[in-house]
């Protein structure tokens, strides 16, 4: 029985009448000026690791400018810092002299005979370290919670941007002759 299914198959032609139509419109063959520049997906993807570069893509350099200041401060900020956390740390080996060595005949202070300083008789280690370093670490967190966050909101916004790169919006804002903040949206249909 398998060997007459065989057999008929091979036997069967092509519909003549068929063969002339041309198959319909595919999602490939789609027209260009509805293909998105970028994939949602991909959108955020890129904005994710270099913010603000889909958003170039999209058409949108206002947004992109806006996330790359964004980011440029928060880099440069969160360097200095950092460049503030190690200057605190430093400061946790250093002292304060709080008297100097005083010859008893003359009053006049003791130098060092190599180096040509004062001696120190006392000194005290620094007391605010502990607080300036806590305080220079979470300046240093904050800035880069700061960088994080310009990455998220920026990967979020592109995304929203290459779901939405078509939808024809015109908003405007400006202020009244009765001084009052106006909005307007104009949908086209």
């Amino acid at each position: 029985m398998l060997l007459m299914v065989a057999a008929t198959a091979s036997a069967q032609s092509v519909d003549s009448a068929r063969a002339g139509v041309a198959p319909g419109r595919t999602a490939a063959q789609r027209d260009s000026a509805l293909v998105p520049p970028l994939s949602p997906r991909r959108a955020f993807l890129m904005s994710l690791l270099i913010p603000g570069y889909s958003q170039l893509r999209l058409q949108r350099p206002n947004g992109a400018a806006l996330f790359g200041a964004a980011e440029i401060v928060s880099i440069g900020m969160a360097r200095k810092s950092a460049l503030d956390l190690r200057e605190a740390r430093r400061g946790a080996r250093d002292s304060v002299v709080l008297a100097f060595q005083t010859d008893p005949v003359t009053g006049r202070v003791v130098l060092d005979s190599i180096t040509g300083k004062p001696k120190a008789a006392t000194y005290e280690r620094n007391r605010n370290t502990p607080a300036r370093i806590a305080a220079r670490r979470t300046h240093y967190e904050d800035w880069i919670a700061a960088i994080l966050f310009n990455h998220l909101i920026s990967a979020a916004d592109a995304y929203v941007a290459a779901n939405l790169w078509d939808f024809p919006v015109n908003v405007k804002g400006g202020i009244s002759a009765r001084h009052s903040a106006q909005v307007v949206a104009t949908l086209q249909w």
